[in-house]
């Protein structure tokens, strides 16, 4: 039987990213976020407006999202209740927040280069997506409560990068499902997927044409290189 229910968050399970971006200084933040969601090459984050993320992204208008595996878990909860604004906003807080400067260092993490954005790539992290922000938008403005509070931003990937682990035999260009073993965030807990429960009508459709022109754009992305930044 089904009840009314007021659960006060809806987080029914949706992929961690690790979301690199750079600050004003040069320097690196990396924070994990959830709530993400694809459509050919472009990815729709929700994120809260008063966080350093949400700042630089806006200032430099480029990050790379690093998709973590099961295996990664224990990384991601050393970034928890940490945060690179200061000071630290009063509603994270409110939650236990303290500031850090150097996120990479704590979640014992590897920065490596990028190919067309300058924020870093993080090394284990089995996916790696350099992306730009094309444009952002107000959640709830209308509500006074919640006015200006949170944004979602559309980024426009521009390079993917995969571990050679997740491919499927003889294909570069195709994720295997079997192999690829997402972090999954639901209801504030870690979770991994497990094996297929059924077959999809839906593969029958060659991947191809689903293909994006976003696609064909990024090979002509180049990086602009900003002396400030250290690798």
């Amino acid at each position: 039987m089904h009840k009314i229910s007021e659960p006060s968050i809806l987080y029914f399970g949706t992929p961690v990213v690790l979301i690199t971006t750079t600050n004003s200084d040069g320097t690196y933040n990396i924070a994990p976020i959830s709530s993400i969601f694809w459509l050919g090459w472009r990815a729709i984050i929700g994120i809260s407006n008063f966080s350093k993320t949400t700042e630089n992204l806006r200032r430099t208008g480029e990050c790379v999202l690093n998709l973590p595996s099961i295996h990664q878990a224990a990384a991601v909860n050393h970034l928890a209740l940490i945060t690179g604004s200061f000071p630290v906003p009063p509603g994270k807080a409110q939650k236990g927040y303290t500031y850090e400067a150097d996120k990479f260092n704590r979640a014992q993490l590897t920065p490596v280069p990028s190919e067309t954005v300058n924020p870093p790539r993080v090394a284990e992290c089995p996916v790696q997506m350099e992306a730009v922000m094309e444009q952002w938008h107000g959640i709830a403005d209308e509500d006074d409560q919640q006015h200006g509070r949170l944004v979602t931003m559309e980024l426009r990937v521009q390079r993917v990068y995969l571990d050679e682990f997740i491919l499927m035999e003889g294909n570069s260009n195709r994720v295997d499902p079997n192999k690829w073993r997402p972090l999954i965030m639901s209801f504030q807990q870690f979770y991994g997927l497990g094996e297929q429960v059924h077959s999809s009508t839906l593969s029958s459709i060659p991947e191809d044409l689903y293909r994006s022109p976003d696609v064909d754009r990024a090979k002509s992305s180049l990086k602009v290189i900003n002396p400030l930044l250290k690798v």
